[in-house]
């Protein structure tokens, strides 16, 4: 009853309008004042989270994405991986998606993937014939690949409320990730084959291939740097968002000379506005969060798991449709907050490995980017291409479809994810 009770207030107040940090803080303040614990659980919930060494990852992942972006990075990336598959069925789509892959494995963030290959794919995919619906779900669902490829921030964020290792989920989410481009890829080529709505690019010439191959390396350098740092053991995932940027810097002011002091001042802010926003969100639900423990609610749900669910195919089912429908309405990290306290427990009572749950569940929340109403991804495409909404939630579905087909296969098959960071 007391869990119903907490979700009826959470959602009673997200449906007039109350934004989900101050939901979330609200209800967990007054959870600790009605059960009698004293109120000044809040304010060292909320000091205890912003005093944590790994989410200074945070906000530098975002700086060097966004530095990456004003500098153009993705149009070198696009244009490099376009002069080599180009010409194949659906070249274009292949295009973006392996575009989107690479700069996942820069930024860790979906927004700035979906921003950044977006603004250069859609009028090129446009231009040569490609379905518009078509066009908006691809990018749409290969934004999400920003964080399922390392380095990723909702990974971060899942280390730090589970208390496991940021690395360990960073190399689990490789095997994934490229299961889902490989997925992404196969249906782009299928679907440009049997639809015959594009115009085939031509073959880019050696020395095409070989320029716009030198402008993006840089780029993959860095990739290369920030995921074999992290497995080599060089550095932590602050240190590599530390790197990252500085490197970041490096690229786009020294060798590509185009990130001015206006445009790095714009990337400064929004990082910083990003930045506030999650650390305010992650801080409030720290508090409903230590409310939630308090009250005993994941062992209560844990122990009606254990009488009730029989076997982990049953939990994950359930588990993933409740997933689904909160994707309806909460954002990425919202619901890695709010859930990993309640279902990791009973996850873990069930044999599932954390690791695993934590990329399953990043999965799960990547289809709550691609969902309407609040499907971050779909506004960002909307906003780029300058359509209507429903025109780009129209497009995704297939994708939806494969993301959940990805969730199948790490099911049954766990070392997808587990195998790179334990058994390599």
């Amino acid at each position: 009853m007391t869990i119903l009770i907490i979700i009826l207030c959470l959602f009673s107040l997200l449906l007039v309008g109350v934004p989900v940090a101050f939901a979330l803080g609200s209800i967990g303040l007054g959870m600790l004042i009605i059960g009698g614990f004293s109120p000044l659980m809040a304010p060292q919930a909320v000091l205890s989270t912003l005093d944590g060494f790994i989410l200074l990852a945070v906000p530098l992942f975002l700086l060097m994405s966004n530095v990456l972006l004003k500098g153009g990075v993705g149009r070198d990336l696009f244009s490099a991986v376009q002069a080599w598959v180009g010409h194949w069925p659906g070249g274009l789509a292949v295009a973006t998606i392996l575009s989107c892959g690479l700069f996942a494995a820069i930024s860790g963030s979906s927004v700035a993937t979906a921003a950044t290959i977006g603004t250069v794919a859609i009028p090129e995919m446009v231009s040569r014939g490609y379905d518009r619906r078509f066009v908006y779900g691809l990018l749409a669902a290969g934004g999400t690949l920003g964080i399922l490829i390392p380095p990723s921030i909702p990974m971060i964020v899942f280390g730090f409320v589970a208390e496991e290792s940021v690395i360990a989920l960073f190399l689990a989410g490789i095997g994934p990730g490229l299961l889902l481009v490989g997925l992404f890829v196969g249906f782009s080529m299928i679907y440009a084959r049997f639809s015959g709505q594009y115009t085939q690019m031509p073959k880019s010439s050696w020395a095409e291939r070989k320029k716009s191959t030198v402008m993006a390396l840089p780029s993959v350098a860095l990739a290369v740097l920030i995921v074999g740092g992290l497995y080599s053991g060089a550095f932590t995932p602050t240190e590599a968002s530390a790197v990252g940027f500085v490197t970041a810097i490096l690229i786009t002011t020294f060798w590509l000379r185009r990130l001015t002091w206006p445009a790095f001042w714009e990337a400064v802010k929004e990082s910083a506005v990003t930045t506030t926003a999650i650390l305010i969100i992650i801080a409030a639900a720290k508090t409903f969060g230590k409310a939630l423990a308090l009250y005993r609610v994941p062992q209560d749900i844990s122990a009606f798991i254990a009488m009730n669910i029989d076997g982990p195919i049953i939990f994950i089912l359930i588990v993933s449709l409740v997933l689904l429908v909160m994707g309806l309405v909460f954002e990425t990290l919202s619901m890695i907050l709010i859930m990993t306290p309640v279902l990791l427990p009973a996850a873990m009572g069930l044999g599932f490995d954390p690791i695993w749950f934590g990329i399953y569940m990043v999965i799960m929340v990547e289809c709550a980017l691609i969902t309407p109403p609040v499907g971050l991804n779909l506004y960002v495409i909307q906003s780029v291409a300058k359509v209507a909404l429903g025109e780009v939630a129209s497009g995704v579905w297939p994708f939806l479809v494969m993301m959940l087909f990805c969730v199948l296969i790490l099911f049954i098959w766990p070392d997808l994810a587990l195998y790179i960071p334990f058994k390599w």
